[in-house]
């Protein structure tokens, strides 16, 4: 495909007569907007402009194309649809899944964390993760999942090491946790474009959100560097958006 990219843009350069010209080069990235995504455009712009360079087109370079972030979310499970999920495995004992789907939804973890909690964090009810900046992040599991997790893991006589593990004492892989929720969403009619681990973050998120309005302690919690990162998963779906629309203008 970038060989392709290239050709058009010889096309588009006259290679062969040695002249090129900025209007050559915005024609170039005019096909290129409209043949590919703004991401994959960008992509060859960045290649073309290696190719020019190598090329001595000193000067010549072309701009890339800003990309917008969409003021909505796609694929994010609501609120019914986790009550579903969760209501299901839980009237089918289902209680290992049952419990990754309440842990990423009421802990806010990345299924990285998901995979590092252990026994002795339930029981202390945090867990401190320390990032590659060395800046703390401490995870809380409320006290109602505290004590269902508690009984649950004396229930499966475990008492050390990780909570969510496998067929051995290591915790289930991060491939094995997204494999396992899409069955759970197929298995209780959910939508399994919406259930994998990080769509529990957005609901954590907004959920918080809506009990507190601090959205600096919001991001401390999602260890986020940035107030503005956190808004990301703050915003509405393109649904929720319509729907918010339709109940406010009566007019």
């Amino acid at each position: 495909m970038l060989g392709l990219s290239l050709a058009r843009l010889q096309t588009c350069l006259n290679l062969g007569s040695h002249i090129i010209t900025n209007q050559s080069l915005l024609e170039h990235k005019e096909w290129l907007v409209s043949s590919f995504s703004p991401k994959t455009a960008n992509n060859r712009i960045g290649a073309i402009n290696v190719y020019l360079d190598f090329l001595n087109f000193d000067g010549m370079r072309l701009k890339g194309v800003r990309i917008q972030q969409k003021p909505f979310l796609n694929n994010v499970i609501s609120n019914e649809e986790y009550e579903l999920l969760r209501e299901g495995l839980r009237n089918d004992k289902d209680w290992f899944w049952y419990f990754v789907v309440r842990f990423l939804a009421c802990t806010g973890a990345r299924v990285s964390e998901l995979r590092r909690f252990e026994v002795k964090h339930i029981d202390e009810g945090m867990m401190d993760i320390v990032s590659k900046g060395q800046k703390l992040r401490r995870i809380y599991v409320p006290s109602k999942l505290q004590e269902e997790a508690l009984a649950w893991c004396e229930a499966e006589h475990n008492k050390t090491g990780a909570v969510f593990r496998g067929d051995s004492p290591k915790a289930l892989t991060a491939r094995g946790i997204s494999l396992g929720l899409k069955r759970a969403a197929e298995r209780y009619g959910v939508n399994p474009d919406v259930v994998y681990p990080h769509s529990f973050r957005h609901l954590f998120a907004k959920n918080f959100i809506a009990k507190n309005p601090d959205i600096a302690f919001l991001a401390d919690l999602m260890g986020h560097d940035s107030i503005e990162t956190t808004r990301i998963y703050l915003r509405r779906t393109a649904t929720e958006q319509r729907a918010a629309v339709d109940e406010a203008i009566d007019w």
